[in-house]
């Protein structure tokens, strides 16, 4: 039997069974609809006395009835057979309206949502009429027809990426609705013609965009609570637009939202999503990403409701480490944090969002891999934490071995992007990989640095190791993972807390790397802070750095400014070290 979907409460089983007999009739596959399947839907409308809407596919068969609007009866983004920004579902939906007006702009909305071939709205007379001149009694007062339109490429690609809280950013859709009509002119339209042509220009505006194929087109979600001011909120979402971009994504557009508290089934209220998934549609993204971390069934219920993947802010750093490992403990531990992450999101991922497609949140173990181990993820993750256990105790010995040999260690810690590797390297002539990202580098390089001791300024040799870069709410299963290189920190003589002083957070970013070292089972030695591109900081930065930290060395490490005064400052932490130790 025929599902019929909306508001079926008080509708007789023989009202029901009118509406099943939707299902049999076949409208031409070149018209959009037909004056007799119009007339019999508006008449069925008019008993029951609520709106009905009947969805055909291109083949002219009816798909799907529902008692209610356009918006109460849509189909779901899952349940629809095409989707994409070049190109409409192959659905159109005919659908009655007990009022003389023209359709609203909730159904319109559904049709951009579900990017409906057309939507004829049949507004009804209630109880029928007699034509002009004597004739058959019909149930439909005029018709309207709508459907998508093609908008310029530029207006849909938006920049800057974070818009200022306050301001709305959010595109909608272009659509064209048809003067009244009758439904003799409504059934001369050609179906055909009209698609053809709207998915020609929706091609070619979609070509015109010129986003790199490779690329996810991602679109941003920021929600403000309560317990952060506008300026946290609005350096999160920047620095979630460097991990995305970092990631391999191009952030098309930021959604944001003020709520007292996250909304327990999809963190945004029911508008929100639909707005989302508006946006999503019209600017074609492939991806929305959040600014926090998720819960197994608010990543269901969203894609379920948006139509595309959703992924949080933790995903795209797994990622991120993901394609930058390079070493074999590094792997391990990526793997290792992936699939302790994954483990309670498995239960219908592969169902409702395949993930074999590629992109931020696929690479790593895998969806396949995922599935067809879902029994024994468990014993993976049992083998995977015992060697990282054999590799810290490979790395234990290795620092036995050095303290053995009485040559003290220095640990490099700061945010993600601080320029570590890049002041290592002047440091030390390495050739530790740099880039202006987050997260450049994950495995711990450790070399051989020589520098003044004592008075008489004699040569001493000492190790520096740059560590993984930290960063605001660190994953706690990161911290789990990556116990190899946060070791480096906890078992090194001294600290080097290295601060990008160019950040307009550079204050909160302190607080986060030392909330992170208080995190360590082990108390970390004594820290000098370090401030880095000064070359691109402004004066009065300087000076505040200078004020609260008066005990900071001021340097660029690109530039080589002020390396000789840190060598200096660090042969005195170093012995200031040693002799508490």
């Amino acid at each position: 039997m025929e599902t019929i979907f909306g508001n079926l409460q008080g509708l007789k089983s023989s009202q029901l069974k009118q509406l099943q007999r939707l299902y049999h009739q076949r409208i031409p596959g070149d018209r959009i609809t037909t004056p007799e399947f119009s007339q019999r839907l508006a008449a069925i409308s008019t008993e029951v006395n609520q709106p009905v809407c009947a969805y055909i596919n291109r083949r002219g068969q009816v798909i799907r009835v529902g008692v209610g609007t356009p918006r109460q009866t849509q189909i779901p983004p899952m349940e629809l057979p095409r989707y994409g920004a070049e190109r409409l579902s192959g659905i159109r939906c005919i659908a009655t309206h007990l009022k003389p007006e023209p359709p609203n702009e909730a159904a319109l909305t559904a049709m951009a949502l579900q990017r409906l071939d057309a939507l004829v709205v049949l507004n009804i007379t209630g109880t029928g009429f007699t034509r002009r001149g004597g004739g058959a009694t019909g149930y439909v007062k005029e018709a309207y027809l709508a459907h998508l339109t093609p908008q310029e490429s530029r207006t849909l690609i938006t920049s800057p990426a974070v818009p200022k809280v306050g301001e709305s950013q959010i595109q909608t859709p272009s659509w064209n609705i048809s003067p009244p009509l009758d439904l003799d002119d409504l059934a001369d339209q050609d179906l055909v013609d009209l698609v053809e042509n709207l998915e020609a220009e929706f091609q070619r505006e979609f070509i015109a965009q010129e986003v790199d194929a490779d690329h996810d087109r991602v679109l941003i979600v920021g929600v403000m609570t309560s317990e952060m001011t506008p300026l946290q909120f609005q350096d999160n979402l920047l620095e979630l637009a460097r991990l995305v971009d970092t990631a391999g994504g191009d952030v098309l557009q930021t959604i944001q939202q003020k709520r007292s508290r996250i909304h327990p089934q999809t963190v945004v209220g029911e508008g929100k999503v639909q707005e989302i998934a508006l946006t999503a549609q019209t600017l074609g993204v492939n991806l929305v990403v959040f600014d926090r971390d998720l819960s197994p069934s608010q990543v269901r219920n969203l894609e379920m409701q948006i139509g595309i993947r959703v992924v949080d802010r933790t995903e795209v750093i797994l990622d991120i480490f993901a394609q930058r490992a390079q070493s074999r403990a590094g792997k391990l531990q990526v793997e290792l944090a992936q699939l302790e992450y994954m483990q309670p999101r498995l239960a219908g991922r592969g169902r409702t969002m395949s993930r074999l497609g590629g992109g931020i949140g696929t690479r790593g173990p895998g969806e396949t891999k995922l599935e067809t181990e879902r029994r024994a993820i468990g014993q993976r993750i049992s083998r995977l934490q015992k060697e990282v256990t054999q590799l810290q105790a490979h790395r234990s010995r290795l620092r036995q071995r050095r303290q053995h040999r009485e040559v003290p260690s220095v640990a490099l810690v700061g945010y993600t992007n601080a320029g570590k590797s890049t002041l290592l390297n002047a440091l030390t002539n390495a050739e530790v990989y740099t880039a202006d990202q987050l997260f450049a580098t994950l495995d711990p390089t450790t070399r051989r640095l020589v520098i003044p001791y004592g008075e008489t300024n004699e040569h001493q040799e000492i190790l520096i190791t740059d560590t993984v870069g930290f960063i605001h709410e660190l994953p706690a299963s990161l911290m789990d993972a990556f116990r190899a290189t946060l070791e480096e920190v906890t078992e090194a003589d001294a600290l080097l807390h290295l601060v990008d002083l160019s950040h307009p957070a550079w204050l909160r970013h302190i607080r986060s790397v030392r909330e992170i070292l208080a995190q360590m089972p082990i108390t970390p030695g004594p820290a000098l802070v370090i401030f880095n591109k000064i070359d691109e900081a402004d004066s009065e930065t300087l000076a505040l750095a200078r004020e609260e930290f008066p005990l900071a060395v001021f340097i660029s490490a690109s530039q080589r400014l002020g390396l000789e005064t840190l060598r200096q400052r660090l042969a005195q932490l170093i012995e200031y070290a040693v002799d508490c130790g």
